[in-house]
């Protein structure tokens, strides 16, 4: 046997990190991509695998487990009258033994999205006579309809505020919370460049509803909460079917305005780190060409070295008439085919609500018009491309 042959055999040992044993690493870099005058928060992180034995490659993606903001646990501790210090077992978790209030609620349970359960709870507290009336109205099957809409604009610090008269134990609180779960993010590094370390493009969230300011858990507990260089972020890599071609000879296609441009940043890294000859092109978009189009130094450097053969922008907030990537797939529709029928591949990443199906509209309108085929021959070259991996979907 070859040395080659015996390196080829041994499988990879697996990693010690995992979702049930996450690695405590550094952010090592925490910046804005978006410009000033933007209306989004666009972050870029570097994080460090350094100390740690994760592997990963172009398409999977990190999870992180977040901790809950610190003035969001310490009011709920408050209007529950307690001291933080209570010992508790919440039913989601199956602790082999309690722990406190504050570790529960900074930790381990999610603060939001609140059931009807939590409203009988409260409606069977309540000692004030209007509270209570407004509990047993909105457990009743005539609210059955409005209840989802009621509970969804808020979470359960909102309900202790709404109705003081409905005493509950920490116990009794913790009891109705769900386990707080990681975040997975699209990885938007190659493994080829940087081995030791993962980037990360992440939308923070942050905005305004029924009078009080909300959060993004993860997207802020790393952009506000997470000292720099700091060993104090619980991650994973979460395997993918995601990924680029296999053959480098062949031509990709990526798909992926806002943060849907992470993994085909991986990408493009990763083909040109491997020596790939297959061509690539990348629609990206976002709303103001000035303050949103992220990473651009490095997009329009990969395209003057001809690493990036066609970049395709769409910007929808730069006209009067909104431009988005779909758009400009089917305004360079009669090229996109022929680099589908010469055995391109085609990827999405990003919004799986209208985004991904708006494309995936366009794609098929491509292939009818400049493939020649009737609306049911395209669906079945589309769901051909599927079988064959030709078309990949990282959509959430």
């Amino acid at each position: 046997m070859t040395p080659n042959a015996a390196f080829m055999s041994a499988p990879a040992a697996p990693s010690t990190f995992n979702k049930d044993n996450p690695f405590s690493a550094k952010i090592t870099e925490n910046r804005v991509l978006n410009k000033p005058g933007s209306a989004k928060e666009t972050r870029h992180f570097v994080v460090s695998l350094e100390g740690s034995d994760l592997k990963y490659k172009a398409g999977d993606s990190l999870g992180v487990f977040p901790k809950n903001r610190p003035a969001d646990v310490a009011e709920i501790v408050e209007r529950l009258g307690a001291s933080g210090e209570e010992l508790v077992s919440p039913a989601m978790l199956k602790l082999p033994v309690p722990i406190t209030l504050h570790d529960a609620l900074t930790n381990r349970l999610s603060l939001s999205k609140p059931t009807r359960k939590i409203l009988e709870t409260l409606a069977a507290k309540a000692t004030d006579a209007g509270e209570k009336a407004r509990l047993t109205e909105w457990i009743s099957p005539e609210a059955k309809e409005r209840v989802p809409v009621y509970l969804e604009e808020r979470e359960f610090i909102d309900l202790l505020n709404e109705y003081p008269s409905a005493k509950v134990s920490p116990q009794e609180f913790v009891d109705h919370l769900r386990k707080l779960m990681p975040r997975l993010y699209s990885i938007a590094s190659s493994s080829k460049a940087f081995p030791n370390e993962i980037h990360l493009t992440v939308a923070v969230v942050r905005y305004h509803m029924t009078g009080r300011d909300r959060v993004g858990v993860c997207s802020t507990f790393m952009a506000d909460r997470v000292a720099l260089n700091s060993p104090q972020v619980p991650v994973f890599v979460s395997d993918s079917h995601f990924g680029p071609p296999a053959d480098g000879s062949k031509d990709a296609i990526m798909v992926g305005p806002g943060t849907g441009i992470a993994p085909f940043r991986a990408f493009v890294q990763d083909r040109i780190a491997s020596g790939a000859t297959g061509r690539n092109w990348v629609f990206f978009g976002d709303q103001k060409h000035a303050t949103d189009f992220l990473y651009d130094t490095e997009w329009n450097d990969y395209v003057a070295k001809g690493q990036v053969h066609k970049l395709d922008l769409a910007w929808s907030r730069d006209q009067i008439l909104k431009v988005y990537v779909q758009d400009k797939m089917r305004e360079s529709g009669a090229e996109l085919w022929a680099w589908l029928k010469n055995g391109g591949y085609f990827f999405v990443c990003g919004d799986a609500k209208r985004m991904a199906k708006d494309v995936d509209v366009a794609l098929h309108d491509v292939i009818v018009q400049h493939g020649g085929m009737t609306t049911e021959q395209a669906v079945e070259y589309v769901k051909q491309m599927k079988k064959d991996k030709r078309y990949q979907r990282d959509v959430y």
